[in-house]
């Protein structure tokens, strides 16, 4: 019983620490920002490209950085 309130307690403090990742990927001044938790804080567009380069770009950017999160967490879970 110990254990798993020991488990639980590293779960939640490993999910706050995970919240306050940020992850940023740029492409073409496309920029995207996600936090831990895969959740979007921003996307700035380029006005300078078509509206198909920007939706492929924002798509790209999006599913890089869902990737990265993907990795801190399971980072952060390995040394858990």
């Amino acid at each position: 019983m110990l254990d798993k309130l020991k488990q639980l307690k590293e779960l939640k403090q490993m999910q706050g620490e995970l919240e306050k990742e940020r992850v940023e990927v740029e492409k073409n001044g496309i920029k995207v920002v996600l936090n831990g938790k895969m959740e979007t804080e921003g996307i700035v567009l380029n006005s300078d490209l078509s509206k198909e380069e920007q939706e492929k770009l924002v798509k790209e950017c999006i599913n890089e950085a869902m990737k990265k999160v993907q990795m801190i967490a399971a980072q952060k879970m390995f040394k858990m």
